[in-house]
């Protein structure tokens, strides 16, 4: 198949260090191209990838502020619709949100939208609305709830890249960990409160967006001290992986119906439990005892930290590896995409 990945251009594919779009993206293009298809991934022009590379936004936004984003955004989902009218691809799959969305009806070509929770926003469900005879991919059952009218062809789960994944380590450190946006709907002031409730040491790894500078300034900042709360930046693939095999758990208290959380399947992989709130996939994706523990309050996260070292960090490991693999997820979407074609035909 001809298949064409529009990736976001927030972040390079892969991204340096935050960016899941993107990585879901990479590791998808990656396979694809392994299984023998003809891909074309349309993303920043620094992107890294075996598969042929269209850009016309040369630097990601996030990176690089002097570019116009809502011009360049543009720019790049045309580029990627010019392609799939010109009869150069078989199949055009949207990984950038609603705004590639909308313009689906305009070429002969099937566009298939992977929703990234990107339906837990106001103005995108309206959109999607607009459009929901389109096909659509969930990250997991749970997504469905925010657009439940949508024509969903597939659930596939999102891919972590297992090979990049180092061994699981028996005897973790004793450090909780935090991994992504420094947001409120994130929940970071409440792995803070499960730190002092537990007088354990936290690590928070992540990146503060313009929105969200208040909340770092006056939440967060306040409490981070070097020794207890810290505040570890960014991290890489390679350094992520681990801290995240290293933890003796990973905390997700999350505010909001979060559609996947793939820093909640890296951590498993790792062979980290996850504590996390009750609210999104988090029942879809945790298997209580077995890959973590789910829990309602900051006090209860605290408690099940009890449970941790009896918790099988191997097993843990296996059993996230095999439910999240990238191989698993590029077959998912192989399948997606033969039955697009084949109904189309």
């Amino acid at each position: 198949m001809r298949i064409g990945i529009l990736a976001p251009v927030a972040w390079r594919v892969p991204p340096r260090h935050y960016g899941g779009w993107e990585r879901v993206a990479h590791l998808l293009t990656e396979g694809l191209v392994q299984k023998g298809h003809e891909v074309t991934l349309f993303a920043t022009g620094d992107s890294v990838t075996s598969a042929r590379l269209e850009s016309v936004v040369p630097r990601p936004l996030e990176e690089d502020r002097t570019q116009p984003s809502r011009a360049a955004e543009s720019l790049h989902i045309a580029h990627a619709y010019e392609h799939a009218a010109g009869g150069r691809l078989d199949v055009l799959h949207n990984h950038a949100g609603v705004y590639a969305t909308v313009l689906s009806r305009l070429t002969p070509t099937p566009v298939l939208t992977t929703l990234h929770g990107s339906a837990a926003e106001r103005d995108s469900r309206q959109l999607y609305a607009r459009y929901r005879e389109q096909p659509y991919v969930s990250v997991t059952d749970a997504e469905r709830e925010l657009a439940p009218e949508l024509n969903y062809v597939a659930t596939v789960y999102n891919g972590v890249d297992t090979e990049a994944l180092p061994e699981p380590r028996e005897s973790p450190d004793e450090y909780l960990l935090y991994v992504g946006r420094i947001s409120p709907d994130k929940g970071v002031h409440h792995a803070v409160r499960v730190a002092q409730l537990a007088r354990r040491r936290l690590l928070i790894s992540g990146i503060v967006a313009d929105g969200d500078r208040k909340y770092w300034e006056t939440r967060i900042a306040p409490m981070i001290d070097g020794e207890q709360i810290c505040f570890v930046g960014p991290t890489d693939t390679s350094r992520r992986n681990e801290l995240m095999r290293g933890a003796f758990a990973f905390l997700h208290l999350i505010e909001y119906h979060e559609a996947f959380g793939l820093t909640m399947a890296e951590a498993m992989a790792a062979g980290a439990p996850v504590i996390a709130f009750p609210r999104g996939s988090v029942r879809e994706l945790i298997c209580e005892g077995e890959t973590g523990y789910i829990v309602c309050s900051a006090e209860e996260a605290a408690e099940a930290l009890d449970k941790v070292p009896g918790f099988d960090r191997v097993r843990c490991a296996a059993s996230a590896r095999e439910r999240f693999s990238a191989e698993k997820m590029v077959e998912g979407y192989e399948r997606a995409y033969e039955s697009l074609l084949g109904a189309r035909k």
